[in-house]
Formats: structure tokens, sequence, C-alpha cells
């Protein structure tokens, strides 16, 4: 089994393995930096599991920022029968596409 993590970031949280592709929460972060985040809620070296409270110890996951995208368009639609009230509002959440450099 491969090594992977659970990582949290952005209220969320993803399974990531190394040389992956993810689309997280924006991060105020350049295009070509690296991130890291101590937040790994879990992590298996591909023999043993490791689960935090709330998170593992020494555990660092380290992204490479590949750019910044928006989302899908989402229509909120409101409407209230026989009031003549209706309510229509867009929403494009911002994300940020980054690679797993490496698990540790």
């Amino acid at each position: 089994m491969d090594a992977y993590a659970v990582l949290e970031t952005g209220g969320k949280q993803y399974r990531v393995t190394t040389g992956e592709t993810i689309e997280i929460e924006r991060l105020d972060a350049e295009a070509g930096s690296d991130v890291t985040f101590d937040t790994v809620l879990a992590f298996s070296d591909g023999k043993e599991l490791k689960i935090g409270m709330p998170y593992v110890k020494d555990a660092l996951v380290t992204l490479t920022i590949i750019g910044h995208k928006r989302g899908p368009k989402l229509i909120n639609f409101k409407m209230k029968r026989r009031k003549g009230y209706q309510r229509r509002v867009g929403h494009r959440q911002e994300k940020t596409v980054a690679s797993v450099k490496s698990i540790a």
C-alpha cells in the first residue's frame, strides 16, 4: 500500500498521496512556491497508520502551488409562492491547484 496522509485545510479534509494534484480552498501563496502543512489528521507510510488527536505530531505535507482558479458557478434561487418574491444569487468559489511534493 502507498503512503498517504489526511490533510486539513480550509475547513475540509483531503486524502493525498505524493505526486497527486488537488484543488483546495484558496491560499495566499504565489504560483511556484512551496507550502508546508502540519495539520495532518492521519498519516500512513504503507505499513503503519498513525492517527492524531487532533493532529499527528512531526507529520508534514509539502505542496507546490501550480496556480489559482475559480470553481463552477453555483446558483442560489429563493422564491415564495404567491408573494412576488424571487431572489437569484450566483457564486464562484476561489480555488488553488496544488501538487503534493512530499509527505513526511
